[in-house]
């Protein structure tokens, strides 16, 4: 595997991440940006990446590239990737909103009949 072959993975990879998460930016900054979005499998292997990516950038280091981590790394993210649906993390997105202000709503309601209720109005 040579120098081109990890940076069109790495390209595919941002491609993908540009595309389903939404996220711009080189690589890096996408994998930064991308923590909280993605599994830990799938950050770690896009920390392998982006570190084989860096290494691949100077020919002395590319012998040190562990390229059977790198290709499991890709097909990882590249699987992953392939399987985020954007309506569904949506929805999913939504319903999380609307369940933290029903238990705000709910918490609240308690507290008020609680102090209706010390107060000796109940």
């Amino acid at each position: 595997m040579s120098r081109t072959t990890i940076t069109q993975m790495a390209d595919r990879v941002s491609g993908l991440m540009a595309e389903r998460l939404k996220i711009k930016g080189n690589l890096e900054t996408q994998v930064k940006r991308a923590k909280r979005q993605l599994p830990r499998e799938v950050f770690a292997a896009a920390e392998a990446l982006v570190e084989a990516v860096q290494l691949s950038a100077n020919p002395k280091f590319l012998p040190r590239i562990d390229l059977e981590a790198v290709s499991v790394a890709y097909d990882i993210l590249v699987k992953h990737l392939n399987s985020v649906n954007r309506a569904e993390r949506r929805k999913g997105m939504v319903l999380d909103i609307a369940a933290r202000i029903a238990f705000a709503v709910l918490v609240v309601a308690v507290l008020w009949v609680a102090a209706l209720y010390w107060r000796g109005h109940i």
